[in-house]
C-alpha cells in the first residue's frame, strides 16, 4: 500500500534507538526525509549509515540532550534550517521511571520534563509553521495506562494524552491532526532492564494474549501509518499496539 509519505518531512525525538529508531527507519523507508535527533552521536550516525545501505531516504542527524533548558528551540530552528519545512513531528523521547509511592522530587520533576515539557514545547516551536501552511501530522508516544506501580514516566504521557486531545480539538480547522500511540510491553533497552528472560515469558503468559511482548517495528509500522495521508480521517485518538495486554473493554 502506498503510504504518500515520499518526498514528506520529519521530525522524530528520541531517534537514536528503540522505538524512535524503528520509527525513523520505516519513514525514511517510505522516501520520508526524517531529522533525527538524539543525544548519542555514534548511534546517529549509525542509523544514518543503516538507512542509506537500505536505500532509504538518508537522515539528517541531530545531537541534541532533550532535557536541555534551550533543546526544544534548537531542534526547531535546526529542522527547519535543514528540511526548509516540517509536515511530520513525531514526539518519541522519553524514558521509563518507576517510582515508591512516595517518589523524589527530583525524579518526579525530571520526568515531567523529559516526557511531557519538552514534547509541548517542540510542538510549540513548529506549529507556526505548520498552521501557515495548514497542513501537518502530530503523534505523540506515549505509555501504557495498565501499570500496576508508580511510574512517573507513564504519568506524564498520560499528560501528554490529554494535552493531544485538546489540541486536535483546535487544529483540525488548519488540517493539522493530532494522535498519540500507546505502545505496550516493546522488546527495547526500555524495557528489557525491568524483566529478566523468565520473567518476560511468565509476564507475557499470563497478561499478553498474543504471549510475547513486541517488537519496535511494530510500533514504528503504525506509527508510520498514523502520520500519513492514509490517516487523513484520524485525528484526537490513541492508537494501541500491545498484543491485546489492555483490560479495559474498548
Amino acid at each position: 500500500m502506498d503510504l504518500y509519505l515520499n518526498g514528506k518531512t520529519a521530525v522524530v525525538t528520541g531517534a537514536s534507538q528503540g522505538l524512535g529508531r524503528a520509527i525513523a527507519k520505516e519513514l525514511a523507508a517510505e522516501g520520508v526525509k526524517v531529522f533525527a535527533t538524539g543525544r548519542n552521536e555514534d548511534l546517529l550516525n549509525s542509523l544514518r549509515e543503516e538507512i542509506g545501505k537500505a536505500g532509504g531516504i538518508e537522515p539528517v542527524p541531530f545531537v541534541q540532550d532533550f532535557v536541555a533548558v534551550d533543546a526544544p528551540e534548537r531542534i526547531a530552528a535546526a529542522a527547519l534550517s535543514s528540511l526548509g519545512h516540517v509536515d511530520i513531528l513525531v514526539n518519541n523521547a522519553g524514558r521509563s521511571r518507576p517510582l515508591d509511592v512516595i517518589g523524589p522530587e527530583e525524579e518526579w520533576a525530571a520526568s515531567m520534563t523529559l516526557d511531557f515539557d519538552r514534547h509541548r514545547q517542540l510542538t510549540q516551536q513548529l506549529l507556526p509553521q505548520f498552521m501557515e501552511r495548514k497542513q501537518g501530522s502530530i503523534l505523540n508516544v506515549t505509555s501504557t495506562y495498565e501499570l500496576r506501580m508508580v511510574n512517573a514516566s507513564a504519568v506524564a504521557k498520560a499528560a501528554i494524552v490529554v494535552w493531544s486531545k485538546q489540541l486536535s480539538g483546535q487544529l483540525g480547522k488548519y488540517n493539522i491532526r493530532v494522535n498519540s500511540l500507546q505502545p505496550g510491553l516493546i522488546d527495547t533497552e526500555n524495557i528489557r532492564r525491568f524483566f529478566t528472560d523468565e520473567q518476560r515469558k511468565e509476564h507475557a503468559e499470563r497478561e499478553i494474549p498474543l504471549g510475547d511482548f513486541g517488537e519496535a517495528q511494530d510500533i514504528a509500522n503504525m506509527a508510520t501509518f498514523l502520520v500519513s495521508p492514509r490517516a487523513k480521517y484520524i485525528t484526537g485518538t490513541v492508537a494501541i499496539v500491545d498484543g491485546g495486554g489492555r483490560h479495559y473493554a474498548f
